[in-house]
């Protein structure tokens, strides 16, 4: 699969005259827990030629490939990349952290992942994080009979919520280490117990919902709740990433 998606990755660059700076994979394939019959989510950012910029139009700056129950492709202009970074988009964030990498600008990529930390800001992550596992637990966790991903769809957020909310820093994308911060045995051991069985059956599967999870979710939702308004909310500089842009808009044609 892994030849595919770059060959996807390669005739984007010739069909739309960009070249691509970075690619990854961005769902629980690089989270960490996917099952059998996951999909690939692949997310780049890509940068056109000079003159692309210098329009009096607004330009596209999202390329899109048509999606299918394998492979789901899309990719960001590297000024919507940029604004977005400064804004601390999460997202954004842990692609440059995650473990499967497809395309790669090495300096790109250094600079990047070095202005990071910087440019995390934990307010904007608590939100966001926070927003997902409510949408999650409230929405897809509450029936009978739950998705076993759907544990994990809300787990990975919170944990990152109560990263940030605890460290004050950028938290890692990969499950695993969020997992270290949880001191329950008995939360670990279900999370144990739920990873082994994701990974033997499909996407779709459902068991009836998991008493210590939910408690877990639901304690750690609300102490976020009462904590994400002690983190940080700073506004990013913009010239750095100005200096960024201009650098590969003459560097890479």
């Amino acid at each position: 699969m892994r030849e595919i998606i770059i060959d996807k990755l390669k005739g984007i660059e010739q069909n739309n005259n960009v070249k691509i700076l970075y690619a990854c994979e961005s769902g629980s394939r690089a989270w960490g827990f996917a099952s059998p019959d996951s999909d690939y989510d692949v997310r780049f950012i890509y940068i056109h030629n000079p003159d692309y910029y210098l329009s009096i139009d607004n330009a596209d700056d999202v390329i899109e490939l048509p999606v299918n129950e394998v492979l789901d492709i899309s990719g960001w202009d590297i000024r919507k990349a940029l604004k977005l970074f400064r804004k601390s988009n999460p997202p954004l964030m842990e692609w440059l952290q995650s473990p499967i990498v497809y395309a790669c600008n090495e300096e790109f990529y250094a600079q990047m992942t070095a202005l990071a930390p910087q440019y995390y800001i934990p307010r904007a992550g608590c939100n966001h994080y926070l927003s997902m596992t409510a949408n999650t637990f409230e929405n897809s966790l509450s029936g009978e009979q739950v998705r076993i991903k759907k544990y994990f769809y809300a787990l990975r957020p919170v944990l990152a919520c109560l990263w940030t909310i605890g460290k004050g820093t950028l938290p890692p994308m990969e499950f695993e280490p969020l997992r270290s911060i949880i001191n329950n045995t008995e939360v670990q051991n279900a999370i144990d117990a739920l990873l082994l069985q994701k990974t033997q059956v499909d996407e779709k599967h459902t068991i009836p919902p998991v008493s210590v999870l939910q408690k877990f979710i639901a304690e750690s939702m609300q102490f976020c709740r009462e904590q994400e308004h002690t983190t940080a909310a700073t506004k990013n500089p913009t010239e750095p990433l100005n200096e960024l842009f201009r650098k590969y808009l003459h560097e890479s044609w």
